[in-house]
């Protein structure tokens, strides 16, 4: 059997009285797409913080590629070949398109993130960022600031700027929030063949996306995992209806 790329073992985070985490344990699996759903305020974005070293959990620990990474901060993870997209955008609005990919190729080599203009100059830099850009269809925008961009294009650069470090495995948080019906079907469509590349921890409110994606969910219900499963069996479950998807028409 096929170690798994990522795992978390009993991770847990409190914020005052508030557990936002309880011993949450999930692994995501070579070539798999592994969706976390649930309600809004049950825990997802902290989750994901913790995975990505923005958050340290009061207990349990992440490990990535066989290797006990909690006490890493994002920018290893992100060396190590961990690439996040943001569920509120992260990308630098006054730079260009090329800018903002380019950057993401040096933090992927280890440079200091403060010599943009130089890695601009850097021929492999911009040509690794150039191809991530082709990859999700921007080539054409590289030389666009970035603020002009509509917002399905820039979540299609935020996972341009993924894509330059050469990533082991993809967390993605809500790639299709704010997307029309035609811009999800694009993404779910290029997700679905990213996966061959790494594998995708995909957290997303667009069930129709998730359920077309997901090789297997875990519902997250007030900072607890409260089942994991393929589509079928999530969408059967009497208690994940119960706390998220309602009961069946």
């Amino acid at each position: 059997m096929t170690d798994p790329v990522l795992t978390t073992h009993g991770i847990t985070k409190s914020f005052g009285a508030v557990q936002a985490s309880r011993g949450i344990s999930l692994s995501l699996n070579p070539g798999e797409i592994h969706a976390i759903i649930g309600p809004n305020g049950a825990g997802k974005s902290t989750l994901i913080a913790q995975i990505c070293g923005g958050l340290a959990p009061d207990a349990g620990r992440v490990e990535f590629l066989g290797q006990d990474v909690t006490p890493l901060p994002t920018r290893k993870r992100a060396q190590l070949g961990l690439a996040r997209t943001f569920q509120v955008s992260a990308l630098a609005m006054e730079d260009t398109v090329l800018q903002n990919a380019t950057l993401g190729a040096l933090g992927a080599r280890g440079g200091p993130l403060g010599l943009l203009r130089n890695a601009l100059r850097d021929q492999g830099l911009r040509d690794k960022a150039m191809t991530a850009l082709e990859r999700v269809g921007l080539a054409g925008q590289a030389s666009t600031v970035t603020a002009e961009l509509s917002h399905g294009q820039r979540r299609q650069l935020e996972v341009a700027v993924a894509l330059t470090l050469s990533p082991r495995a993809f967390i993605m948080d809500e790639p299709m929030a704010g997307m029309g019906t035609e811009g999800s079907h694009r993404m779910t469509g290029f997700l679905d063949e990213l996966r061959a590349e790494a594998p995708i921890l995909l957290v997303e409110h667009d069930m129709d996306a998730v359920f077309a994606l997901a090789d297997r969910l875990s519902v997250l219900v007030y900072g607890e995992i409260i089942a994991t499963g393929t589509v079928t069996e999530i969408r059967n479950n009497p208690e994940v209806r119960a706390a998220y998807l309602g009961d069946p028409a």
